[in-house]
């Protein structure tokens, strides 16, 4: 069986990698000169399917629970298991009750289990809510180490090719998120940013809850930390604006001061691929599958989905998520 991906997002990557370990044949084409600098290269890399249920279906649940599993088995070592704490100042404490309630598998923190949790914000936070089993990795370093992965399986890469003759391939798989020509597709911008202080130190992602600004700020390498995101329903995948930057670093300064002087290392926006109801599609037509529309549950759904993909290529009867959604539809 020989197939191409296109696209070396994190969808195209963990397809890539599911396909090969059942034998297949895959080449992997990406327009981009390199992996990476795309809306997978900006996300947080949160694995946190209970928290994402705030705002999301029960099968952001359902699937996204294994993807920390997916990710150790497949790169040891890049899977930080210390779970995610969310807080809200006191003035905001119906935002962590409203949070508490649309969730689950949670437990309650006093003043005394914040600061056991994570000391430099010892006394800040009356309250908050820990989801000790989630995860998180860092995207760049986990896309960089799946491709070598990849790659060491024997799976071709051709970057900078805008098309990929499919002569000679047995299906394709299209993972070009927002690039895709489905017109059900919309975009989601999400806009990030990368600070450096070593006045804090955090030992798991932390979310803040606002009723205008909510944020998360997830720590990575070298006193490095991420801030995001914003989700404005726009085309528009232009440079961060003055107005999203003020309220990021307004938020991260609500939960730590020495964030105020910490110094901005990389700004980045990006469209998120989304359908109407924000879940992700593996979807067939001929030869070619589709699969796109994560939203902003990239990392955490993609392993769910690869496998899904594989296993339509691999089982001629399976039915596709679109044709699921149809009869779901006219029952």
């Amino acid at each position: 069986m020989r197939v191409l991906v296109k696209g070396a997002g994190v969808a195209g990557l963990t397809v890539a990698y599911e396909l090969a370990s059942r034998g297949a044949a895959v080449t992997v084409c990406e327009v981009r000169p390199e992996i990476g600098h795309n809306a997978s290269w900006l996300a947080g890399g949160m694995l946190a399917p209970w928290c994402e249920r705030e705002s999301a279906e029960r099968a952001v649940v359902t699937l996204g629970s294994g993807a920390a599993d997916w990710w150790e088995a497949v790169l040891p070592g890049h899977v930080a298991r210390t779970g995610t704490l969310v807080l809200a100042h006191a003035r905001d404490a119906p935002e962590l009750a409203r949070f508490s309630a649309r969730t689950e598998n949670h437990r309650r923190l006093s003043v005394e289990d914040i600061a056991n949790l994570e000391p430099d914000l010892a006394g800040r936070f009356r309250h908050g809510l820990l989801f000790a089993e989630e995860a998180h990795l860092d995207p760049r370093r986990a896309m960089e180490a799946l491709a070598r992965e990849l790659n060491a399986k024997g799976i071709a890469f051709r970057f900078g090719d805008e098309q990929v003759s499919p002569s000679g391939f047995d299906r394709i798989i299209d993972c070009t998120g927002i690039a895709s020509p489905d017109p059900d597709l919309r975009g989601v911008r999400g806009e990030m940013l990368i600070l450096r202080t070593r006045e804090i130190a955090l030992t798991r992602p932390v979310r803040l809850l606002h009723p205008r600004h909510p944020i998360y700020i997830v720590p990575r390498a070298d006193h490095h930390f991420m801030v995001g995101a914003t989700m404005i329903e726009t085309d528009n995948d232009g440079p961060v604006t003055a107005r999203s930057l003020m309220e990021l670093l307004n938020t991260a300064y609500a939960l730590h001061p020495a964030f105020g002087e910490a110094e901005i290392t990389e700004m980045g926006a990006a469209l998120r691929p989304a359908y109407r109801d924000n879940f992700p599609r593996v979807s067939s037509c001929g030869a070619t599958i589709t699969v796109n529309g994560f939203h902003r549950h990239g990392f955490l759904l993609a392993p769910a989905m690869a496998r899904r993909a594989a296993d339509l290529v691999f089982n001629s009867d399976m039915e596709s998520d679109n044709e699921i959604d149809r009869q779901r539809r006219s029952a």
